[in-house]
């Protein structure tokens, strides 16, 4: 330390006018020369660490690892920052820890070592940063709760936007069956009025015919105005059947009644009852082995579908045209198909068919309601059955029913 002293002068006037704190160490970690700015940085007075240890500069948990640092770094003798990426710190004479930052820089004089260190108070520094980072932490929270509130209000938007679109489909929806609906009022009212109108007025014509035949010797004549009047209430009662089927079916009102009873009994009546309306040639091939086929089923609901196939193919069949029936037993289910020679359904019309009151366009001119058909398959869907055809305009048309051997809807 006394090697030293001589220079104390020089060093002095060379360290007094820099702001930086400056202390000079020996080997020993004795603290041999210090500035203004590092007496003042401390809390001493000038000169009084001259002659301390360097630990007394250092807070006590640091002392047993500083003094193998110290070691380490006169052995590498190299000019460097201490403690980088580290956080240190000096403590004052009232005890004060504060934290610096430290230069090293090791040299010789009169064949001693000495380490001379550069000391920065940076306090101000590090309660900037401290701000800093409290700071960044509030942005990054800020930032995150506004994130999650525009996230939120997106989707509020969305759905919102979600709501309006399904209102927006909704009334779309509802304005299109509402003008669907009137259409089909339209049609039903001009259906209605047709096939009214015309057996209505053979009716009127009938009867007043009827009224001018006294004689006894014109009961022929009697009897044809009956059967007339007889055949024109019967297919006005049809169509009665058939508008009540609709309402009860779109209603859900429908009660099946299902029992067991043998195909045989229920095609007897149906082509029974469509000879009657056969036109002239024409004829009807009934079924072959028939008689043992018993099923579960709708007696009155099976009579209504096979009636209907039946006449249609009657009605759109020319004079001399055979109507072939067949049943056929199958891997749970018969099959019944109707099979006619008649005008057939056009192929652009044929995915209409089961619509209600939709016809083919070759069938405008042809009395019919367009509901048979739909009432038809619905009541066959229902009872777990199906209906299907195949056409050919201008050569015929195929319609097959298939129904299951045992219903799965007994006494409902």
């Amino acid at each position: 330390m006394k090697v030293f002293e001589k220079n104390s002068n020089i060093f002095q006037l060379l360290t007094e006018a820099i702001s930086e704190g400056i202390l000079v160490v020996n080997a020993e970690q004795l603290i041999v020369a210090s500035n203004g700015s590092a007496c003042q940085m401390f809390g001493y007075a000038d000169g009084e660490l001259v002659g301390k240890s360097l630990n007394t500069l250092i807070p006590s948990k640091y002392h047993a690892a500083h003094k193998g640092h110290v070691k380490k770094f006169l052995k590498r003798s190299e000019k460097r920052r201490m403690g980088a990426g580290l956080d240190l710190f000096g403590i004052r004479k009232d005890g004060a820890q504060f934290p610096v930052e430290v230069g090293l820089n090791p040299f010789e004089l009169y064949g001693n070592t000495y380490i001379m260190a550069l000391i920065l108070d940076v306090s101000k520094q590090k309660e900037q940063e401290s701000k800093i980072r409290e700071l960044n932490a509030q942005l990054e929270q800020k930032i995150e709760q506004r994130t999650k509130e525009l996230r939120t209000t997106v989707s509020e938007l969305r759905d919102e936007v979600k709501r309006r679109k399904e209102a927006e489909e909704k009334a779309k929806a509802s304005l299109k069956k509402e003008v669907e609906l009137g259409e089909l009022k339209t049609k039903f009212l001009s259906l209605v009025s047709h096939e009214f109108k015309t057996p209505l007025s053979a009716i009127s014509t009938s009867t007043m015919l009827l009224s001018k035949y006294t004689q006894t010797e014109q009961q022929e004549k009697r009897n044809k105005h009956l059967a007339t009047i007889m055949a024109k209430v019967k297919y006005l009662n049809n169509i009665l059947n058939d508008f009540l089927s609709v309402e009860r079916l779109e209603s859900g009102k429908v009660k099946y009644n299902i029992t067991s009873f043998a195909l045989s009994k229920v095609v007897n009546e149906v082509v029974y009852d469509s000879n009657m309306l056969l036109k002239t040639g024409q004829r009807i091939l009934y079924p072959n082995d028939i008689d043992d086929i018993i099923l579960e089923f709708d007696e009155k609901i099976l009579e209504l579908v096979l009636s209907n196939l039946i006449h249609n193919a009657i009605k759109y069949s020319p004079e001399d045209a055979t109507i072939d029936l067949r049943a056929s037993k199958g891997d749970g289910h018969i099959t019944i198909k109707v099979i006619d020679e008649g005008i057939g359904i056009p192929k652009d019309d044929q995915k209409h068919i089961f619509q209600r009151y939709y016809r083919a366009g070759n069938a405008l001119l042809t009395q019919g309601t367009g509901i048979g058909l739909n009432i038809a398959k619905l009541h066959i869907g229902n009872l777990g059955g199906d209906i299907s055809f195949t056409s050919t305009e201008g050569e015929g048309s195929e319609f097959e029913l298939k129904l299951p051997y045992k219903n799965s809807k007994l006494g409902s």
